[in-house]
């Protein structure tokens, strides 16, 4: 886990290998940032995003800070956590409790002061319903981020300790994702949170400054953010909703905007001979299909394992013109629990066996799908492709097209009274607690969190207890690799493809470092005009 010191040296090097000034108050010509999301609307920016991840992306990271936050300052290497509004954390010598020394000299954009005391009020906003700023919108969207904190409890102005239900060894990483906002302006508006989105309040690099509803939200530099190295070089983020591939490309063209995220794959040849900067980095996100195990067919693994061998993902890769890579499991090999699983290649013919074997032929599956929507790539014609060979090798599909929030909200929903046999829902596996632990174990079956499909298997499950009490990075390693063999092998998940996360930049966007995470810090990017 990187220091803070050493955090800091990363990304000083970065800014000055980029050419960007890292001392706050360089003079600086008025600049602003103008990216367009695929989302369908503006997430939600008061502390608790939705639009799936790439509205933590882009109103969860830029506005607000996290006790733990992502390390996204270089494209050679997997992230990792580094210290945030805790300066640092230790597990005490009672297993189920942390100690985490929060960091001071601290404010929201408010002026409220970070401290103790605002953690504890945050907690309690997402997870006790007697107290005055609990808010059930937030607890749904950040529950699974704190579902291991059992009581937190104040030891000093700057310092926490977490009791946790059992040991749970990653907790830091989950609460990299918890977001901290200000409790005095909450307070201040009569805990009105409608009133409090007029004007949010958080710890992060941008502050808000303003929003026209479903068109475009405006953010500012923070230059009093507390951490020097991460000031913003432009002064405004504007932020613009754009579902349609085609329309992102076409602003872009056009210089209505100057950062777009996955441009379509024939759009790729003229925005490059227009002078554009494609960007492609591999980074742990996968496009699949979580299959449901609370209801036939998919309770039966042979049905799971034809699913995995109908389908053809170097004719998906090909039709995305190479910006995307095969997936025969969820992890990518640069991550250290990939392992060495059992491989599902393209084979119709075994397909067609296990279906029979089965008893499931023709075997008539629905899956919910989305029209675009974060990380969701270019989900129509990939759907397409993907039923023609699932129908190739005896599957019957329904495809059940929807907005990107309301399939998330069949997520959240969970798969156990849900219509849908799969959905296709893209996912980010940056840890083990997200890629590994969450999705597969029974214990964390919806609503505890992510496995949709209620899997349950008990070597998992044991395995999984026994990383959560184990502090031992090698053997942790060693026991998340397993977890993951056996998910592969029992087919857990349709895997098809992973997003080689393609953006556009006009050519005068200098400075972005594309990390190989989900997450993404725009702070060193420069206008250049």
């Amino acid at each position: 886990m990187l220091s803070r010191r050493e955090a800091m040296a990363i990304v000083s090097g970065a800014c000055l290998a980029l050419g960007v000034a890292a001392v706050p108050g360089t003079a600086r010509s008025q600049a602003t940032l103008r990216v367009a999301m695929t989302a369908a609307d503006i997430p939600d920016y008061t502390g608790a995003p939705d639009q799936g991840y790439e509205g933590y992306r882009f109103l969860g990271y830029t506005l607000y800070d996290t006790l733990a936050l992502w390390d996204l300052s270089s494209s050679d290497a997997v992230s990792d956590i580094y210290p945030g509004l805790a300066s640092g954390w230790e597990i005490t010598d009672d297993p189920t409790v942390w100690s985490f020394t929060l960091r001071e000299g601290v404010s929201f954009h408010d002026g409220c002061p970070w401290n103790a005391d605002a953690f504890l009020w945050n907690v309690a906003r997402v997870k006790d319903e007697t107290a005055p700023q609990y808010n059930a919108r937030h607890a749904g969207m950040q529950r699974s981020s704190v579902v291991n904190v059992a009581a937190v409890e104040k030891t000093g102005e700057y310092a926490v300790e977490i009791t946790t239900p059992r040991p749970v060894s990653m907790l830091p990483y989950e609460l990299a994702q918890f977001f901290q906002i200000s409790p005095c302006k909450v307070e201040e508006l009569g805990y009105d949170y409608e009133k409090y989105r007029a004007d949010p309040a958080g710890t992060g690099p941008y502050r808000f400054e303003s929003v026209v509803s479903h068109e475009r939200i405006t953010l500012a530099r923070n230059a009093d953010y507390w951490n020097p190295e991460r000031i913003p070089q432009h002064d405004l983020l504007e932020l613009i909703p754009m579902p349609e591939a085609s329309t992102r490309a076409a602003a872009l063209l056009s210089g209505q905007v100057d950062f777009i995220e996955a441009p379509s794959p024939d759009t790729i040849p003229r925005l490059k001979g227009s002078g554009m900067q494609i960007i492609t980095v591999p980074y742990p996100h996968n496009w699949d299909y979580m299959l449901n195990e609370a209801m036939p067919p998919f309770d039966n693994k042979l049905v799971r394992q034809a699913a995995n061998y109908a389908v053809n993902r170097d004719e998906i890769v090909e039709m995305l013109q190479g910006v995307a890579a095969p997936a025969y499991q969820s992890l990518i090999e640069s991550q250290p629990w990939y392992g060495d699983p059992v491989v599902y290649n393209y084979d119709p013919d075994k397909a067609g066996a296990l279906l029979e074997e089965a008893g499931c032929s023709p075997c008539a599956i629905k899956v919910g799908i989305s029209t675009s929507g974060s990380g969701q790539m270019q989900p129509l014609p990939m759907n397409e492709l993907v039923k023609e060979q699932l129908e190739a090798a005896g599957f019957e599909v329904e495809l059940v097209p929807m907005d990107w929030n309301a399939l998330i909200g069949v997520f959240y929903g969970g798969g156990k009274d849900s219509e849908f046999h799969a959905i296709n829902f893209s996912m980010a596996p940056l840890d083990p607690v997200q890629g590994i632990m969450k999705r597969w174990m029974t214990s964390y079956q919806t609503p505890n969190c992510c496995n949709w499909g209620m899997h349950s298997n008990a070597e998992i499950d044991a395995l999984g207890d026994e990383a959560m009490k184990t502090f031992d990075l090698d053997k942790q390693k060693e026991l998340f690799t397993r977890m993951n063999e056996i998910s592969v092998e029992e087919a857990m998940e349709l895997y098809i493809v992973h997003d080689l996360n393609p953006r556009a930049l006009a050519p005068h966007v200098k400075g972005f470092v594309q990390a190989q995470n989900w997450f993404q810090d725009l702070t060193p990017i420069t206008i250049e005009k």
